[in-house]
């Protein structure tokens, strides 16, 4: 398996063709022989083991992301491979007696106390998360699962939600997952590992051998080497077209163009959601970290159109940057001059933050990673994503609710300020 890489999940679970519908099956991919089939019915899935009482193997996750905001899923998970990272909520709902105890919570519950631990026996038997995610095919939403990567979890949190349909709160768990390295697999991952550790005549560490090297250096020096397993290869990936837009026919391609719409004839409005977005993607999992500063005025932007700070470190150990952000509510792809003017503003401690509907091109990509420039491109895809999810957090019931209130701050924020001004408030 390799990341991105697609399968076909099909209804039939027949596990002897290579292949369905040219597509590789999932049920042959992760067929072990002589025990039960390992499946993505939910969204956790741990699977057996063929001893009684033995550790759980691997635990499959599971995410649907045209289900989102739905009664089956009133939440929205982020999967970011390429930079090491998947932000997964757990199976708990408004409706759910058990909630936050669920079944699912409490095996990925379990499987983050082993994960931790400063035992090596406890992380030698701890359960590798397998993470897929439901993509659209061929015109389908459904019978398509991309893989994702093997990962463990590095921290888990309660956090309140709100259902989309009852407009009532719920406890869930957030669980954000490390998602490990493959170099020196070739981005390989290869499923006998796993099959290995479902039979009862091997222990945990017996099965190292087979373990991608990530994972055993994860075992033998513990928590503290995550950072040094974790995946990073987003700073060497130019992304497709593609890649930086919804699949057309999917939830968030619709809300895009509901986004277009919205900001039809009155574009330069965008811009205090574009900031909204930076914030968002800047700040990480942690929301403080970010300042909201204002929007430039129409006329005399001086080729920013909103000003923020971004807060590194803390206490005495900290430091200020300016953000200085340029905004674009366009279908066609960001123009290189574009990307040129925001980065001749930018001075000593500032970033730039380049925010578009649309997408980059290949160029404009290569000419920011060669040139090493400070500058985040956030594309039309994660600007949608970050929107949708965004609307899930606050309980608004549509996107257009959200898009009208964010509107509604556009002038109240404008300012023609000095950017370094952020830098003391």
């Amino acid at each position: 398996m390799k990341i991105g890489q697609i399968f076909r999940y099909a209804a039939a679970k027949d596990p002897a063709p290579e292949f369905v519908d040219d597509y590789p099956n999932f049920w042959h991919a992760t067929a072990t022989e002589g025990l039960p089939r390992a499946q993505l019915e939910s969204g956790i899935n741990p699977i057996s083991a063929s001893g009684r009482g033995a550790p759980v193997p691997a635990v499959l996750i599971g995410s649907s992301p045209h289900r989102r905001g739905s009664d089956t899923t009133p939440w929205e998970d982020h999967f970011d491979p390429d930079s090491g990272i998947v932000r997964y909520f757990g199976d708990s709902k408004v409706n759910k007696p058990t909630s936050p105890n669920t079944r699912g919570n409490r095996t990925l519950n379990r499987a983050f106390a082993l994960h931790a631990s400063s035992e090596l026996s406890d992380r030698a038997a701890a359960p590798p998360l397998i993470l897929f995610e439901r993509v659209a095919r061929d015109g389908k939403q459904k019978g398509y699962v991309a893989f994702q990567g093997i990962g463990l979890v590095g921290a888990a949190s309660l956090v309140t939600q709100v259902d989309p349909k009852s407009g009532l709160p719920f406890t869930n768990y957030r669980y954000d997952i490390v998602v490990l390295e493959q170099c020196q697999e070739h981005e390989i991952f290869d499923w006998s590992w796993i099959s290995a550790r479902r039979e009862a005549s091997q222990t945990a560490c017996d099965t190292l051998r087979l373990a991608p090297a990530a994972w055993r250096t994860y075992v033998h020096e513990g928590p503290g080497s995550i950072p040094k397993v974790r995946r990073r290869a987003a700073a060497l990936r130019v992304a497709t077209r593609e890649a930086q837009l919804p699949a057309p026919g999917t939830t968030e391609a619709e809300a895009l163009l509901e986004i277009l719409a919205f900001y039809d004839g009155r574009k330069h409005r965008f811009e205090a959601a574009a900031e909204v977005v930076a914030a968002r993607v800047l700040s990480g999992n942690d929301s403080d970290s970010y300042t909201m500063g204002w929007v430039s005025q129409r006329g005399g932007d001086g080729g920013r159109d909103f000003v923020g700070r971004l807060d590194v470190g803390s206490g005495f150990a900290a430091t200020r940057l300016v953000v200085l952000g340029q905004a674009k509510c366009e279908h066609s792809a960001t123009n290189g001059r574009d990307i040129a003017r925001t980065v001749a503003r930018l001075r000593r401690g500032w970033i730039g933050c380049y925010v578009t509907t649309s997408y980059f091109s290949k160029p404009v990509q290569m000419e920011v990673i060669e040139d090493e420039y400070p500058l985040v491109l956030i594309h039309g895809k994660r600007v949608t994503r970050e929107l949708l999810r965004m609307q899930l957090e606050s309980g608004h019931r549509s996107l257009r609710s959200l898009l009208e209130q964010i509107d509604s701050t556009y002038e109240s924020r404008l300012s023609n300020r000095d950017p370094t001004d952020i830098l003391h408030e």
